[in-house]
């Protein structure tokens, strides 16, 4: 049992004693949910309640390999510290494995964007992992303004690889249900808005579904993907 699980499961009927201690308990409480929805994302924490985590993330990023070879990195380690100020300043983020991203200094250092200079309190700690995670697949970058010029400028160059490296979404055992227009007696191919979910009308009714782990549909047109 991890830390935050074993934490969450002593707080039955004690109620936070400060706002801060209420946004640490509720950050808690949706990192765990988040890593039930999730076969990308672990952590562990420590503190009382859970203010030093550490997260895991199984995916597909690019780090600087041997003698210099931009290569696949698929374990990825930041760690996030929300210090005394917290949720009114930003969290500590430290990246703690090989990257390779225009937006991560060579030191750990992460470029957040615009929450960087103009910190949003109401950004949560499952928010944040998902920002994390868009980072490492290469959905989220910056190449004006970067924290690694070197990677920028490959990114920039680059023609081989298609981004995101990882389609995923970080809550990718998330049920989610799609609605999809049947035209009966056509042959064609829709892309859901979900990523990675892809579905192509075979003949009449019948819909062959691709790139997801299972389906299953009712007669309402709804598609369950899980």
């Amino acid at each position: 049992m991890s830390w935050i699980t074993q934490w969450l499961s002593q707080q039955s009927g004690k109620p936070p004693a400060s706002p801060r201690d209420r946004r640490l308990a509720a950050d808690a409480r949706a990192i765990s949910k988040l890593i039930s929805e999730s076969s990308i994302l672990t952590a562990d924490a420590k503190g009382n309640p859970p203010n030093h985590y550490r997260f895991r993330f199984a995916g597909k990023g690019l780090a600087l390999g041997s003698k210099g070879k931009i290569v696949v990195q698929e374990q990825h380690e930041v760690w996030v510290e929300l210090g005394a100020a917290y949720p009114r300043m930003m969290p500590a983020v430290i990246w703690k494995t090989p990257i390779f991203h225009p937006n991560v200094s060579v030191n750990g250092a992460v470029c957040l964007g615009r929450y960087g200079t103009h910190w949003v309190p109401s950004l949560t700690l499952d928010e944040l992992c998902v920002m994390l995670w868009d980072i490492i697949r290469m959905k989220n970058f910056d190449v004006a303004s970067p924290y690694n010029r070197d990677a920028a400028q490959w990114v920039s160059a680059q023609k081989v690889l298609q981004f995101p490296l990882d389609h995923r979404p970080l809550r990718n055992l998330v049920t989610a249900a799609l609605s999809v227009t049947v035209s009966r007696g056509k042959s064609n191919v829709i892309k859901s808005s979900s990523e990675g979910a892809k579905f192509r009308i075979v003949s009449g009714s019948e819909i062959e579904v691709v790139h997801t782990r299972r389906a299953e549909s009712d007669q309402s047109g709804i598609i369950f993907i899980e």
